[in-house]
């Protein structure tokens, strides 16, 4: 008896943890999956919804003013807003876990003028599974991602041979 029991108990346990992570697996971003959907205020109070970006492509990155590889690619991500303004890419910058004084402040101090999302809860870079900083979806026209970059960018050409792929 106590030996089915154990049996049973350890069915039931490898049950349960194949459909936790089954679960969790199935909503974890993944090139050539639609790119989870979220709503985020940016700086200004108004709110970009990824729905409302269907039919143009996305760069979407995750970022914090603390983390120094961030800071290395911002001027990258700046010379791309710039060249690419008036065109249908959206470059949005998802700050996470920072007040938006302290996003606004760095933004306003290096002269960016990308939009910058504000993550605060972190709730957003859960969805995505954000493991480290930064990170960068880039999304096509479609909603679907085509490319996820781990790290930060060494050039703006980088940047710009990964958009020439997904355009």
């Amino acid at each position: 008896m106590k030996k089915k029991l154990t049996v049973m108990l350890a069915i039931l346990l490898a049950l349960g943890l194949t459909a936790i992570s089954c679960s969790c697996q199935s909503e974890a971003p993944e090139i050539g999956k639609k790119a989870p959907a979220f709503e985020l205020a940016t700086l200004d109070g108004q709110t970009v919804a990824l729905s409302e970006l269907k039919g143009r492509p996305v760069l979407l990155n995750f970022w914090a003013s603390y983390c120094g590889p961030c800071v290395h690619e911002m001027p990258y991500l700046q010379q791309v807003y710039e060249e690419r303004q008036g065109e249908e890419l959206a470059l949005l910058a998802v700050n996470i876990g920072e007040s938006p004084s302290q996003a606004a402040e760095f933004m306003q101090s290096y002269g960016f003028s990308f939009t910058v999302l504000l993550d605060s809860q972190a709730t957003v870079a859960q969805k995505y599974n954000i493991i480290g900083i930064p990170t960068t979806f880039f999304i096509d026209k479609g909603g679907i991602i085509q490319k996820i970059k781990i790290g930060y960018f060494q050039s703006q050409a980088e940047i710009e041979n990964i958009l020439s792929e997904i355009d």
